[in-house]
């Protein structure tokens, strides 16, 4: 493993950990959810088979990637971000990881780079409904992060918990989260509420499968698990690839084989 600074879809330097593979496989690209940090996926990177190349970015304004000073924060945004180091970075094609917002910028970045997409995993993605949220609910999700952003996320982290998630992951997710700047992670934020993945689903070239916790509502599955296949581990809560690494890599690396 060793860290590189790739560039952005605007130009600005993006923190990635990287490792090359074989010519015979894709590469691998983490990508991180909605204040969260690359090195959340580090018992994943170190169980993908070493055939795999890997990309794991910080993304602007996550973790040690600075935040460039744009005009909007948005996850197509950020899809871009995730086109432009595939561009740099490797010629193959690559099989995009995503949890939680990560998976829609995952979804979003699939779509765009059509061919070259091998396939998408998602990390309990679907814990909130895309597209069946109103301006109204919307509203009233993001509200109390503006109220107080540091109580907000730990009431996130606490309310996407179960009985098998640590009290020390726990912590350690509420106060590293929080240290997010409001000024990028409350408008990316609002653009995930009301983010619908239809448009992206439409464009798709490749599979889709979810690896999900117990609190993927059914109105997600109802209205988008057509489009994907799904694992499930019953007892986890969202962080599932930090809350049992050897069950969520044992789906993962499934998972990889059958797209590579």
């Amino acid at each position: 493993m060793r860290n590189l600074t790739a560039r952005t879809a605007d130009g600005q330097p993006m923190t990635v950990t990287a490792r090359d593979g074989s010519a015979t496989h894709p590469t691998v690209i983490f990508i991180h959810g909605w204040t969260c940090r690359r090195r959340y996926w580090d018992p994943q990177l170190q169980a993908v088979p070493g055939d795999f190349g890997l990309l794991a970015p910080d993304l602007p304004g996550h973790g040690d990637t600075p935040a460039p000073d744009r005009k909007a924060w948005t996850i197509e945004g950020l899809a871009e971000d995730i086109c432009q180091l595939q561009a740099e970075h490797t010629d193959g094609p690559v099989i995009l990881v995503g949890h939680s917002m990560g998976g829609a910028v995952a979804l979003e970045a699939a779509a765009a780079l059509g061919e070259k997409a091998r396939g998408v995993i998602l990390a309990d993605t679907f814990i909130i409904d895309y597209g069946g949220l109103d301006a109204d609910t919307r509203e009233g999700i993001h509200k109390p992060f503006q109220e107080d952003f540091r109580k907000a996320v730990a009431n996130l982290v606490e309310n996407t918990s179960t009985e098998a998630t640590p009290e020390a992951l726990k912590q350690q997710l509420s106060r590293e989260m929080a240290e997010a700047d409001p000024a990028w992670a409350l408008p990316l934020w609002k653009s995930l509420l009301a983010w619908s993945p239809e448009q992206a689903f439409s464009r798709l070239r490749c599979p889709v499968h979810a690896i999900n916790g117990k609190l993927i509502p059914d109105s997600a599955r109802q209205r988008w698990g057509e489009r994907m296949t799904e694992s499930v581990l019953p007892e986890n809560g969202h962080f599932l690839q930090m809350e049992d690494s050897p069950a969520f890599n044992e789906h993962l690396v499934t998972t990889l084989a059958r797209y590579a």
